[in-house]
């Protein structure tokens, strides 16, 4: 005969092994129940000790002392027996909620894991981004200064030498002449 524990309808079942607190202690009292009755013999001894006591009867007194005794050894020994009992059962759900604690340990370090990814991808692409524009804005700067050079090119040593002249419209705007005279002259109407 094979010493391995039968097999059970609920092994695959995890809803089964993942219980809440009322769960387990409904479960507790339904794999145990002669540990809470003895618990209950035990406090129905007390109160009758008690009550006998007020009531000053000796007798009585003594009857519910040994009761209580003989409850709290009934209680022990249902412990002890439930305890060889329920081993090994206890010893595979300790096992499986081993086994659930690192697989839930497992799944919440992967989820890290993506998380950390998917931030990597971000700023690479803020990155990406960031140099894109630096880029666009080193060209245009390139394409401003190669601009300034060609008009500087064009415009004789004449135009060079006059500083350049503001006159004010009515609106109180400025207007660079010299600008102007270079646009001018790079379009062909000067």
């Amino acid at each position: 005969m094979s010493d391995a524990p039968l097999p059970s309808s609920f092994d695959g079942d995890e809803d089964f092994f993942e219980e809440s607190r009322w769960q387990k202690f409904s479960r507790r009292l339904k794999e145990e129940p002669l540990i809470p009755l003895g618990c209950g013999l035990t406090c129905w001894a007390l109160l009758g000790a008690s009550r006998s006591i007020r009531a000053g009867t000796r007798e009585q007194t003594n009857k519910m002392f040994r009761a209580r005794i003989y409850a709290q050894g009934f209680t022990i020994l249902a412990m002890v027996a439930g305890s060889y009992y329920y081993a090994e059962p206890r010893q595979r759900r300790k096992k499986f909620e081993g086994s659930l604690a690192e697989k839930k340990a497992d799944e919440k370090k992967q989820a890290w894991i993506r998380e950390l990814e998917a931030r990597d991808v971000e700023d690479r692409e803020i990155k990406a981004r960031r140099d894109a524009a630096r880029k666009r804005a080193a060209a245009a700067t390139a394409a401003t200064a190669a601009t300034a050079a060609a008009v500087a090119a064009t415009a004789t040593p004449a135009e060079q030498a006059v500083p350049p002249t503001q006159d004010g419209d009515e609106d109180g705007q400025q207007t660079d002449q010299s600008v102007l005279r270079a646009v001018k002259e790079l379009s062909g109407n000067g």
